[in-house]
């Protein structure tokens, strides 16, 4: 019987593909893309694709990130729920692949004795010799259990249900929050007068909050915040080179 392979994130996929084709293995691999610590949730995985769709927008409207990425990973999972082949899910501690797993395991439970997994750390995964990394942890896929697939299940059951536009994992737990929160922090860490975005946005990225928020999201947060008038850009809005942010602090609505 073959085995499937999937992982989240594009260098992770490279790395894993990699590391397969170094060890003479003819594994197929998924790659999946969406990352699932921001946009909606509900219904992404009812049939006829309603959340998929409501995913794809959400996409859209950052701009630099292909709406079709739902689609694909529903499609992946869609197949792979078809096919009999064992399956290894290889995750991180991150919040996009903790959530990656649960969907996973939510999509197979029903058939618990195809699932494995390899728990990574992120060292493992970056890096120029993260693809001999990974071949070294080929050997450690090792069944999940029943009990820790129907927990992972109703887990992901519930992330849908809350539907928060964010998601924060930590202390081994996911709590939904608001893009506002992350709004906040841009404007909070943002120093008086002109300055460059780029920084603003590396010190909301480093914070120890649980919040793993990529580029796009925040760009697109700028955005959003420069139409409301809670900050001032001016360079191009599409990338962070020229970018230059200015939070005018006395128009500031009292929080």
């Amino acid at each position: 019987m073959t085995t499937i392979h999937l992982i989240y994130g594009e260098p992770a996929v490279t790395a894993l593909r990699q590391a397969l084709e170094a060890a003479g293995r003819p594994d197929r691999v998924i790659a999946l893309r969406d990352d699932l610590t921001v946009g909606p949730l509900r219904d992404i995985d009812v049939a006829g694709n309603p959340g998929v769709a409501q995913r794809a927008a959400f996409w859209e409207r950052l701009g630099d990130a292909p709406p079709a990425l739902a689609h694909d990973d529903c499609a992946a999972l869609n197949a792979l729920e078809a096919d009999d082949s064992h399956v290894v899910i290889w995750h991180t501690h991150d919040a996009a692949h903790q959530l990656a797993l649960r969907r996973v395991c939510y999509r197979l439970r029903d058939v618990p004795q195809r699932l494995n997994e390899v728990r990574l750390t992120a060292d493992e995964i970056s890096g120029p010799s993260a693809a001999a990394r990974i071949e070294a942890r080929l050997p450690d896929a090792a069944p999940i259990s029943v009990l820790r697939i129907t927990r992972l299940a109703l887990e992901w059951q519930e992330a849908k249900f809350a539907n928060g536009e964010t998601r924060r994992w930590r202390d081994n737990t996911f709590t939904s929050g608001s893009f506002a929160e992350l709004d906040a922090l841009i404007v909070e860490d943002a120093v008086d007068g002109w300055q460059f975005a780029g920084r603003v946005a590396a010190r909301v990225m480093a914070a120890d909050n649980g919040l793993l928020v990529s580029d796009t999201l925040l760009l697109w947060r700028l955005r959003e915040l420069a139409a409301a008038g809670q900050l001032q850009l001016r360079g191009e809005t599409e990338m962070w080179r020229s970018l230059e942010l200015n939070v005018p602090r006395a128009t500031l609505s009292p929080a």
